[in-house]
This record gives structure tokens, sequence and C-alpha cells, in this order.
């Protein structure tokens, strides 16, 4: 976009595209098109007890800003808790994976850089009808797995083998589903 065409934006407080994702909400502040592809800046909220699969940015790099309650994460060989004000970032390449306490939720800046997670967590999520946590449900692991691969995502298993991409021939023999 030209410079001279460019126009500030404004995303107020409650303001945002909402998106269920696993068992969070996120609010997309900044897509990747208004970021001009360099990023995609979230407001994610976790529910007490939440860890999605670990996995891996082959394409981004990801950065969390702690609003409020705490978790654990887990980059590489480094595990450390973070809190409100805390910032970790996460560099591309390296498995990493994050808890949420089982004793409260948790708040926080999701950002990734280039932007296309919005991209990802539309593709696999669905639009919230409230601004409320979604009900646990069930995700299909198959195509979630898939879907990762195509944004450049590698998910591992609870055994910290890469999960494989599976052939749809595959996946319809042997269904697998995880906490949504």
């Amino acid at each position: 976009m030209d410079n001279e065409q460019a126009v500030p934006s404004v995303v107020r407080a409650g303001e945002g595209e909402d998106i269920w994702f696993l068992s969070t909400l996120f609010t997309v502040k900044a897509g990747t098109e208004a970021a001009e592809g360099a990023f995609t800046f979230l407001e994610q909220w976790c529910p007490p007890g939440f860890a999605p699969p670990q996995h891996v940015h082959h394409a981004e790099t990801e950065a969390f800003y702690m609003l409020a309650g705490t978790m654990t994460v887990a980059c590489g060989s480094v595990h450390t808790d973070v809190g409100p004000g805390d910032f970790m970032l996460l560099p591309r390449g390296i498995p990493h994976g994050f808890t949420v306490p089982e004793s409260a939720p948790a708040r926080f800046i999701h950002l990734t850089a280039p932007g296309q997670f919005d991209h990802f967590a539309r593709e696999v999520g669905q639009p919230a009808s409230a601004l409320v946590l979604p009900q646990p449900g069930e995700t299909d692991m198959d195509e979630f797995v898939a879907t990762a691969n195509r944004y450049q995502l590698g998910i591992f298993g609870p055994d910290g083998d890469p999960v494989p991409v599976r052939s749809p021939a595959t996946a319809a023999r042997t269904s697998t589903t995880a906490a949504r």
C-alpha cells in the first residue's frame, strides 16, 4: 500500500473479529491484511487448564504479552512461568507450547510475524457467537494437522513425535479427535 494513502486503524476495547479456536477465544485486532502481511495481532483468552498441542512455527516468530493470569511456557529446553506484564518471544523453528494453570484463566496479546496466523485460526476455528470462551468440544485432529501443515506449522503428539499428515483415505479409516 502506498503510504500516502495509508490511514491509521483503531480497534477499540471489545471490538475486533472474534474466533473460537480450540478451547480459546481469539479477538483479531490486526489481521494479516490490515498489517500489510507484516504480522497478526490477537487478544487471546484461555480457560483454566488449557494447553494447546506442542507445535512449531516454521514460517513465523511468535510472541506473548501477558495481560491477566499466568501460564507456563515451554520453548525448546526453556520452561518458564509468565504473568501480567511479562513478554515472551518464541523464535520460529523451535517446538513450543504452554499450559494455563487449573486455578484461573489467562489473557494475553498473541503476536505472530509475518502475518498469516489469523488465516489458520479462521480455517480451523469458527466465528464466535458471543464474547465468551467456547464450550469444550472435539477437534478433528487429522484436519487440524493437515491445515496446520499448509500454514507451515508442525504439530507434535503427547510422545513428542511429529504428528504425520495423513491422506484422506487413511484419515477416514482411523478418525482421531482431541479436546477442542
